[in-house]
């Protein structure tokens, strides 16, 4: 006889109840033998605590994600073209239909468009609103010859994942806009493909904050073990919310512990975390006068400085005395590891060993610069100062980046905005003059030191129908001009534009300002920096983004020894 579906729910409801009272009864009965039982309570009790915090979690946020989009650049001379079929216009005319833009086959046609890949990546610990440099591709097939001059509109950018063969995107993590920097512009156009790439500079803006975090060790997994890490960390790090303090942890889980980012730290997060795993669990005691001793001690031997110093760094102010003691070797390597900590610690007492090892070797300059960027003592503005006088010039222009992005150095440096389209720099310098190109994060020429004329006899062309004409001081359109100097006469001559003219005086800062006075943009004076110097018109340096940089190699000469004269002026020294 067949049963009803409600008959079936009742056997199968039967069993389940005799299965779990049948298991229940089992798990009773196995106490009954032995008299307790002993791997449940072993199962509830918490793990030993370790002593330090890396020694029972991992860091979970420091790696880059990178964000995609298809979107068009407009305002070409007639160097776009249409956008072939392919995935990207269909992803494209997709975007294109969710905005309500009429008509957007026929706009993708147009000779002054061309359909482009955007990419960017997003730092860990980056917020709402930070600003990240964008990469301009296009796609294998593309009628398009040329990037230069164009205009990037809107285009929001998406994590994409392959997921089970099928490719899956997060929503918008940033937006994009802005005027592209062709790779041509300062490559030069030997190979076609440079002039259909380029880059934005800070051109996407952040949409979502990223957090750090902590993910435990399975030993270690348990929400006791992740309370009492996340309360050490905010003993030692915390901030004011308003007017409430508030510590950087949170134990969301009994296996992850979730960051902020404290404002010592901001573009530093890997130290932030390297700092945060050397946090001892354990409340301080009278143990740490015995903690410190060792750290002294390990901090006094080159193998294990770099470490001492970061453990000291974690116990914050209670070793500050042991760090000031560590700036006064003479070993330069030890000294860097020492004060590195000290600036961190807000300590005036590391500016003077963190310029030393500026000067005296690059693998500290990068490190030794971003150390006293944070540092909030004035009288690290003075003493960066000095360093735009060094001979080296990636010294000088990360001494000048130091100083452009702290609040107090800024009023030291000479800056023009030129028409909103970039920032122009005049610094004084007894180093050897160059001109230096800014490709990231910042539109910005520096010139540095005084200089020599420019080499145009009679004109020089430039891109874009850039035409630069000398008048000297006897011509007639100099002196009705009421100069008694000479003059550069800058003309544009642009398909479809009308004419744009301008006389500014004969130097290289006076070319740059014309070039904009006549519409021309960042990739214009980049392209006529390259030209010039191509062409022996620009007789000074020219140097493209020569910063300092980080994870340099320092070679000791003997372990125990100092190498305090070991060479470090050349640039290209490989470290």
């Amino acid at each position: 006889m067949p049963f009803s579906r409600f008959q079936m729910v009742q056997a199968a409801f039967a069993c389940s109840l005799w299965v779990f009272v049948a298991g229940c009864s089992s798990l009773f009965n196995r106490g009954e033998g032995s008299g307790k039982d002993e791997a449940f309570p072993s199962l509830l009790a918490p793990p030993k605590p370790p002593e330090l915090v890396r020694e029972a979690a991992v860091p979970q946020g420091l790696n880059e994600i990178r964000v995609d989009g298809v979107a068009v650049v407009n305002q070409l001379a007639g160097t776009g073209g249409p956008a072939l079929p392919s995935l990207f216009r269909d992803r494209l005319l997709e975007e294109m239909k969710r905005n309500e833009i009429a008509k957007p086959n026929d706009y993708l046609e147009r000779d002054d468009t061309a359909l482009v890949q955007v990419r960017g990546l997003i730092p860990p610990g980056a917020r709402r609103g930070d600003p990240i440099d964008l990469q301009i591709l296009t796609p294998p097939k593309t009628e398009a010859s040329d990037l230069h001059g164009g205009w990037l509109l809107d285009t929001r950018l998406r994590h994409q994942q392959m997921l089970q063969n099928t490719v899956r995107s997060s929503s918008v993590m940033a937006v994009g806009t802005g005027a592209v920097l062709t790779r041509a512009d300062f490559d030069g156009t030997d190979d076609a493909t440079l002039q259909v790439s380029g880059r934005i500079l800070s051109g996407g803006l952040v949409h979502t904050d990223r957090k750090l975090g902590l993910v435990l060790r399975p030993e270690f997994q348990h929400v006791k073990i992740s309370t009492a890490i996340a309360e050490a960390i905010n003993r030692r790090f915390y901030f004011f919310d308003g007017s409430t303090r508030r510590g950087i942890a949170k134990a969301v889980e009994d296996d992850y512990i979730e960051l902020d980012v404290h404002p010592r730290y901001r573009t530093h997060e890997d130290r932030l975390m390297a700092v945060v795993r050397a946090i001892a669990v354990a409340p301080e005691s009278s143990g740490t006068q015995a903690k410190l001793v060792q750290l002294a001690e390990r901090l006094r031997n080159p193998p294990t400085a770099a470490d001492a110093a970061i453990q000291l760094e974690a116990m914050g102010e209670a070793a500050i005395p042991t760090l000031i003691e560590g700036t006064q070797t003479s070993n330069p390597e030890l000294r860097f590891y020492a004060a590195e900590a000290l600036a961190y610690l807000d300590r005036k007492e590391a500016i003077e060993p963190l310029i030393a090892g500026v000067r005296s070797h690059p693998a500290f300059r990068a490190p030794s610069l971003a150390a006293l960027q944070g540092l909030q003592d004035p009288s690290v503005v003075d003493s960066v100062l000095t360093l735009l006088d060094e001979a080296s010039l990636e010294t000088r222009y990360g001494a000048l980046v130091t100083l452009r992005d702290r609040k107090d150095g800024k009023t030291t440096l000479n800056t023009q905005n030129l028409n909103g389209k970039y920032r122009l720099y005049q610094v004084p310098s007894l180093g050897t003059p160059a001109v230096i190109v800014s490709l990231n994060r910042k539109s910005e020429i520096v010139l540095m030191g005084t200089l020599s004329p420019l080499s145009i006899d009679s004109f020089f062309i430039g891109p874009s129908g850039l035409v630069v004409r000398r008048m000297d001081a006897g011509s007639s359109v100099s002196q009705g001009a009421g100069n008694a100097s000479p003059q550069f006469r800058i003309s544009r001559f642009r398909p479809g534009q009308a004419d744009a003219f301008a006389e500014v005086e004969a130097t290289l800062a006076g070319l740059l300002r014309g070039i904009t006075e006549v519409g021309g943009g960042y990739g214009d004076a980049v392209a006529t920096l390259r030209m010039a110097k191509e062409q022996g018109v620009l007789n000074d340096r020219l140097a493209f983004d020569p910063l300092p940089t980080f994870q340099r190699v320092y070679y000791r000469e003997s372990a125990g020894e100092s190498s305090d004269d070991e060479a470090a002026d050349d640039d290209e020294a490989e470290l």
